[in-house]
């Protein structure tokens, strides 16, 4: 029988690789907590956007999606879903939504795991939500020609209950003994959790939503303003070959939890980096510009590309800058390009532009 122990077997884990992580991300949150009380208006902006990422690309994961008009207006509730699909969009929405605003007091036991669940499928018709499966599942992998393989049995249906309960009290001993990184504690967690697959539908989105959830009541927040998500989305392939490789010997606790533990904690590394990057971008576009007077959004837009020499796509425009809008972003890059200040690549989703460079 599987057995949960988040305190000894994280010992095992701090190899070199392991402790380099925890220490970047360790210093990373303290430059975070500085920008928090500094730099609120930026911040707020990067939830905004963090938001719609983490909701449409937790979803396009499990290859549920819809158009990015519908996405944006479905996040910022100004529309209602109209098929299954922006349904389980505006779930996670929600959950999403109550994991940002309530963290401290949303506990982890499997009855709040069974009620953020039950609401994810809330504006479906669907009614296995809120419950553990009552049939036994597999873990299917799809390779890139598409063709589908079992990567992993999960427990049978009538056990899960148990090891959901187990896994939970594994993870808050550890966070109560106080000896094992949270950090640590919380990738082995929702890495059993994925193991133990307990619904019949929502297993990857809920393993996501358990993430954002015990990073934030551990104090750490850069999934408020970076969607962990999109950089999960982004190097799927390796999400899956971490979890393949820490899955082996799992039902017989022989399992290494390292190679899964390392890429975890790697993407919150990245998030990390990726906080800094976007607050030092919006910084650095402003203080490029003259102090007198008031700088305007369309300044720094043009600023931007002062400061890059790679080409630039409308949206890593707008990931840059976060809290000026895709108008204000289209208008300035029209002038820009009228005034010849910027040369368009490509075309289509394959656009770019880069900036008219004298010789």
């Amino acid at each position: 029988m599987k057995q949960f122990d988040y305190i000894h077997t994280a010992e095992a884990l701090l190899t070199p690789r392991t402790t380099s992580l925890l220490t970047a991300i360790h210093e990373a949150k303290g430059r975070q907590s500085v920008q928090a009380v500094i730099r609120p208006d930026i911040l707020e902006s990067m939830t905004a956007i963090a938001r719609i990422q983490s909701t449409s690309a937790s979803n396009r994961i499990e290859g549920i999606s819809t158009s990015d008009k519908r996405l944006n207006a479905l996040v910022e509730e100004k529309t209602t879903p109209r098929n299954r699909d922006e349904e389980e969009i505006a779930g996670y929405r929600d959950v999403l939504a109550t994991i940002h605003e309530s963290h401290d007091y949303i506990p982890l036991t499997p009855n709040v795991i069974l009620q953020l669940h039950r609401d994810m499928f809330r504006h479906t018709p669907l009614t296995f939500g809120g419950h553990f499966k009552d049939s036994d599942n597999v873990i299917v992998e799809r390779d890139s020609q598409g063709n589908n393989s079992v990567r992993f049995a999960p427990p049978s249906a009538l056990i899960t209950p148990e090891y959901i309960e187990q896994a939970c009290a594994a993870y808050n001993n550890a966070i109560r003994d106080g000896r094992t990184d949270p950090l640590l504690a919380i990738a082995m967690f929702v890495f059993d959790f994925t193991c133990i697959h307990p619904f019949n539908d929502g297993n990857g989105r809920m393993s996501r939503l358990l993430t954002l959830l015990l990073l934030y009541r551990a104090g750490y927040n850069v999934g408020k303003y970076i969607s962990i998500e999109h950089l999960i989305e982004r190097s799927k392939a390796t999400y899956y070959e971490a979890l393949a490789a820490s899955t082996k010997g799992w039902n017989e606790n022989t399992n290494d939890y390292g190679p899964f533990v390392n890429y975890l904690l790697g993407i919150i590394l990245r998030a990390c980096k990726v906080f800094d990057e976007r607050v030092a971008a919006i910084i650095e576009s402003s203080s490029a510009l003259p102090t007198h007077g008031k700088i305007t959004k369309e300044q720094r837009v043009v600023a931007l590309f002062s400061q890059t020499l790679s080409p630039l796509s409308k949206a890593e425009i707008l990931t840059q800058l976060p809290d000026i809008s895709e108008t204000t972003v289209e208008r300035v890059l029209r002038s820009l390009l009228n005034s010849g200040t910027i040369v368009k690549l490509g075309a289509g989703r394959s656009t770019r532009y880069i900036k008219q460079r004298q010789a």
